[in-house]
């Protein structure tokens, strides 16, 4: 691979990484959010519901970056059929109007004599 494109995906890369570690300390905060509403819990049971929770947040940021993921693909490949399509009538425009256009040079030029 170029080495433009091996930093790109490096850095992409990178930046997913953090993205998700960033997901998943949300996630501990919000069960230790959660957890300090029930003080009448044990320390074990406090940190079996916080593992749980987490999980569980983890699980559904997952299946919605995998929801996300697969829809950005379907459009990237809608939207890449229609370019195509948009690109061949303009390239068929173009064909037609140098056509038409070289059709009235030649006919000007057969009037002319």
């Amino acid at each position: 691979m170029e080495p433009d494109k091996d930093s790109a995906r490096g850095l992409a890369q990178m930046e997913g990484y953090l993205l998700w570690n960033a997901e998943v300390e949300e996630a501990r905060r919000g069960a230790s959010r959660f957890t300090q509403q029930l003080p009448w819990l044990t320390t074990a049971q406090l940190e079996d519901v916080e593992r749980v929770y987490v999980a569980d947040r983890v699980a559904l940021s997952r299946q919605s970056l995998l929801r996300i993921a697969d829809r950005a693909g379907e459009l990237r490949g809608e939207y890449t059929a229609r370019y195509e399509r948009l690109r061949a009538r303009c390239v068929a425009a173009s064909v037609v109007a140098v056509g038409a256009a070289s059709g009235t040079c030649t006919a000007l030029t057969l009037i002319g004599r």
